[in-house]
């Protein structure tokens, strides 16, 4: 149970209410009688509102469900577009516009690379996000299965054969990126600058330069020994860094110590899908670290190995440009904030009619306080050289729900005394009816619109929850091949080029899952920024690191200038249904994939309920570590729910299969002091009965969403172990 302070006719959490009084506010221009005024005055104008789209999803699904159940035998898909604008879930055409953003960070607007998401409540995942703006080509590709070589790989000591391989890994990255009119970099053995040009000497004496000079833009040191050269590829930035003396650097014809690449240009700092805040308590742990990092001041103490370890943001990197002026570059990532989406409400505040808040109003109101310090500079850092906050929000149904996105970011800015648009807005194309109407969406939010993205997880969930009586869904495996789902990759890059993203904003693609599995990250993944992406999700700082790559070997802007000459509309194909018209799948069939969703289910739902984790590798039924949040799970729970629901799997079969994965995952989390097991009793287990009730109450979830569930069961855990 909270204990609430009484504001005006608000009762907060006295938390939140010391945390804002006395951390956010302070320095921010905003006094506590305006800011809590206006807050109240916001939460009552804006709660119905809210209310009422939720209201407008629950008719429309319903209004899906009957029509899908009447005419099951006959379906018509003419017939079936002619009903989605009749209700408008199809929503009319829009006239062409072009987005209006200003004020732009040249992270989002200008450069191409890769995007990190991490738990903001998490102090020691968000600052190594917020410093994996540069990574070490070197640790990326010694560290993982980039190079496959496990014969010489010791993980435990250096192993200078493996080192060679890396040192030619990266020598062919430099050959690629800055070419060289003569020769390879591979044999290089001196590096120096003359004249403001780059030369370089080559083991058989001869002296050559870039085959692009102007892609040299600075060093540290001095022009004849330079311990660091500075690139230009793309408008992405690497070093070469030159060290005699160090330990690589020693043995390396021409003193190259490594290659430093930069890697994660932006970070969402997420309070939504990788978190478990469900309370107060929880809710100042995301925004004090949020807080934090606007200041430039958050740090983590943890222990690695037998050191203690204190970290912080980096400083910027200073250099010194070719015709001898000093400048500096960015040390850490640009940060986008993720608040949650329109659905949950939250006790941390209690309106006059005693009822919790939105969740979403909170999240926008308190986010963009802390964030208002970074544009009145009170830290050492500042996020922004353009005076611009950066949210983004997830989970929004349609253009009536960007709108009204559009006026709570309209009264926050009032509320806190900020210049129409300073918040800038992150649509997330996740949801179907979004995906159908994202030029409607875009509409609505053209004037401080930065950031599209699709995410396969949830954007499937939905596909699934909203034609969950269309019929039975094909395998989780054969989604990535579905016709909808190609067609809703390409429309979103085709509908943000046609509403003039480009120099305005990040179109993005989804999140690479399996974080120990590099070699096809680095395989697979370039073809975002080939389908006109400029920027894509990674799992780690490593993964950026490498993903970074990608973004010298493709120049986005030309793919989107090409693409832009062609601008397609495939909203007839997202519409194609992935049903299975006559089901044929053998008995093991149908067991392994009930099999592989309960594992998944289990293995992510033990951790959010019983350990506050949000997002984590968790191991798959084979053993390999996926990266799962609440995506993954909606997605498999969705699944399980439709089979259910249309007869392939029992209940019984369910609960079995249920049963049995509990055992694995008991395994799997065996090492771990503070796990409990389900297995021992299922029915004490509350992780267990949330994996169940995420199934078999699946069909009423509005919008297949697990929130409503994981919300209530990790509260009632908590009340039972304080």
């Amino acid at each position: 149970m909270e204990n609430y302070v009484h504001v005006g006719k608000l009762k907060v959490a006295q938390e939140l209410y010391t945390f804002i009084n006395e951390e956010a506010l302070p320095g921010s221009e905003v006094s506590p009688d305006a800011f809590w005024t206006g807050f109240e005055k916001l939460i009552g104008d804006l709660t119905p509102r809210n209310k009422q789209l939720l209201e407008s999803r629950n008719v429309l699904q319903r209004q899906l469900n009957d029509w899908h159940i009447a005419n099951k035998s006959s379906f018509n898909f003419e017939a079936y577009k002619k009903f989605l604008q009749e209700i408008n879930y199809w929503e009319s055409e829009v006239e062409s516009f072009q987005v209006t953003t200003d004020h732009v960070d040249d992270e989002i607007a200008i450069q191409a690379g890769p995007q990190l998401v991490v738990p903001v409540n998490n102090a020691r995942y968000a600052l190594n996000a917020s410093n994996a703006r540069w990574g070490s080509l070197y640790d990326a590709v010694y560290g993982t299965d980039v190079i496959h070589n496990n014969d010489v790989h010791s993980p435990s000591a250096y192993d200078p054969a493996r080192g060679e391989q890396v040192i030619t890994y990266a020598r062919e990255f430099l050959d690629r990126t800055i070419p060289l009119i003569e020769g390879s970099h591979k044999d290089a053995v001196k590096y120096l600058i003359v004249m403001g040009k780059l030369a370089v000497a080559l083991q058989n004496g001869v002296e050559t330069r870039l085959q692009d000079e102007s892609k040299l833009i600075g060093y540290q040191g001095s022009p004849l020994d330079p311990s660091v050269i500075l690139f230009n590829n793309n408008q992405l930035h690497f070093e070469i860094v030159i060290d005699r003396e160090d330990r690589i650097g020693s043995t390396d014809l021409a003193g190259i110590k490594d290659i430093v690449l930069e890697a994660a240009l932006t970070t969402i700092m997420d309070c939504e899908d990788s978190v478990t805040a469900v309370d107060a308590e929880d809710k100042v742990l995301v925004y004090r670290n949020w807080l934090g990092l606007m200041k430039g001041n958050l740090s983590a103490d943890f222990s690695k190995g037998n050191q203690h370890v204190t970290r912080r943001m980096n400083p910027d990197r200073e250099y010194i440009s070719t015709d001898g002026k000093t400048f500096s570059l960015r040390g850490r990532s640009l940060l986008f904030v993720r608040n949650v989406g329109h659905l949950m409400t939250i006790n941390a505040i209690l309106d006059q009619n005693g009822q919790e808040i939105p969740e979403g109003i909170l999240d926008a109101v308190v986010t963009s306080l802390a964030a208002k310090h970074t544009l009145l500079g009170n830290g050492p850092y500042q996020n922004t050289g353009k005076g611009s906050i950066y949210i983004v929000k997830p989970k929004m149904h349609g253009s009536e729900e960007a709108a009204f996105a559009n006026e709570l970011f309209d009264q926050v800015e009032d509320l806190l005394d900020l210049n129409r648009n300073t918040l800038k807005i992150g649509v997330m194309d996740e949801e179907r009816r979004t995906s159908l109407n994202l030029k409607a969406c875009i509409r609505q939010v053209k004037d401080r619109i930065v950031f599209i993205n699709t995410g396969f997880l949830d954007r499937t969930g939905d596909e699934m929850h909203t034609s969950m009586e269309a019929g039975t869904m094909i395998r989780k495996s054969d989604m990535k091949s579905s016709a909808w789902l190609q067609s809703y990759e390409q429309s979103n890059v085709m509908v943000g080029l046609a509403c003039g993203l480009q120099d305005h904003a990040q179109i993005g693609k989804g999140m690479w899952a399996m974080p120990d599995l590099m070699n096809d990250m680095v395989k697979q993944k370039i073809a975002h920024p080939r389908a006109g992406a400029n920027t894509a999700w990674v799992p780690s700082p490593t993964a950026a690191t490498l993903h970074a790559m990608h973004y010298h070997q493709v120049n986005v802007r030309e793919v989107q200038d090409t693409l832009k000459k062609d601008i397609r509309d495939y909203r007839n194909e997202i519409l194609t249904i992935p049903v299975v018209e006559s089901p044929s799948w053998s008995e093991a069939e149908i067991q392994q994939e009930l099999n592989n969703n309960a594992q998944g289910i289990l293995g992510y739902v033990v951790r959010w309920v019983e350990q506050g984790v949000g997002c984590s590798k968790v191991p798959d039924i084979n053993n390999v570590g996926l990266m799962e949040d609440r995506a993954t799970l909606r997605i498999s729970s969705q699944h399980m729910t439709n089979w259910l629901h249309h007869g392939i799997c029992t209940k019984e079969q369910v609960v079995e299969t249920f049963q049995r994965m509990a055992k694995v995952v008991d395994e799997q989390n065996a090492g771990d002091p503070q796990y409990r097991p389900m297995a021992v009793d299922y029915d004490k287990s509350i992780a267990f009965q949330a994996a169940c009730e995420l199934v078999f109450d699946g069909y009423n979830q509005p919008n297949g969403y697990t929130e409503p569930i994981l919300h209530r069961r990790r509260l009632e855990f908590k009340a039972l172990n304080r």
